[in-house]
């Protein structure tokens, strides 16, 4: 046997060579997640789109998963599910025991999963540094906190967090709303809802009344007037649904997908 050779150390910055220096995963991300988005914001079907931009619709989806602009109660499901399973185990595991708790493959719900690279989506200027990820694992843990403990505290803070994001009424029709900065750069504890121009603001007051009025957190509540004869209870109902703070009938879920399918197939027929 020869002599060992001596011990070089590494200098800094050392290391394999990329095989492809130039490529940049999330940069080519970018550039297919913004399109897609312009084109669904348009109104287009995911096969459209997919047409469009030569992908399928699957990939089409998760690239609007990523981007934080597509929303479904199966997708919700399977991400809150797997950020349950997230907080004590790896990426794998986690989407083992997702896929085998909603009964799916495992490629059906790496499909309802945002893509992992660092791509940044903001919908607000408090949001612009944290990616759609971590955006939704801060949402899903503040959303955990406020059922275990229904306070305004948590209940301010999960409202803003979902600030921009899309709920529907008990009809099934769409809305979002804002939370505005007064002169002092303070938020206003108003919710501004963007239904329709024009539209008031809810009251602070009025959505903790509505939330003293809720006897079990989980519970079905049949009506927006069962939390109280408030002015805008149908937007406080649809976002306590949301947050999981109440729960609604059946036909109510039945009517808001058949809303939901409607469109879709509107959509299609551009």
């Amino acid at each position: 046997m020869g002599e060992k050779r001596a011990y070089k150390p590494r200098r800094p910055g050392g290391g394999r060579r990329k095989s492809k220096p130039e490529y940049d995963a999330g940069k080519i991300l970018r550039e297919l997640m913004d399109p897609a988005v312009v084109l669904y914001e348009a109104g287009m079907s995911l096969q459209a789109i997919a047409d469009e931009l030569g992908l399928n619709p699957i990939k089409v989806r998760k690239l609007l998963i990523t981007a934080g602009v597509y929303e479904s109660e199966v997708a919700e499901k399977v991400q809150d599910t797997f950020e349950e399973y997230r907080e004590t185990q790896n990426y794998k595991e986690a989407i083992l025991s997702t896929a085998n708790t909603l009964q799916l493959s495992k490629a059906s719900v790496t499909s309802y999963l945002p893509y992992q690279k660092g791509v940044y989506y903001p919908s607000t200027a408090d949001k612009e540094k944290i990616s759609v990820g971590a955006e939704r694992q801060r949402r899903y843990r503040a959303v955990r906190k406020l059922r275990t403990e229904p306070t305004e505290e948590h209940l301010w803070e999960v409202v803003l967090l979902y600030a921009g994001v899309r709920f529907k009424t008990y009809s099934g029709l769409p809305f979002t709303y804002e939370i505005r900065k007064g002169r002092n750069g303070q938020y206003t504890k108003e919710l501004w809802i963007d239904r329709r121009e024009k539209s008031k603001s809810l009251a602070w007051s009025t959505v903790l009344l509505a939330l003293g009025n809720i006897k079990e957190v989980g519970e079905v509540v049949e009506r927006p007037k069962a939390l109280g004869d408030i002015r805008g209870v149908t937007y406080i109902y649809g976002i306590f649904y949301r947050f999981g703070l109440i729960d609604v009938p059946e036909e109510v879920k039945e009517k808001k997908n058949d809303r939901g399918n409607k469109k879709q197939k509107k959509h299609q027929k551009i």
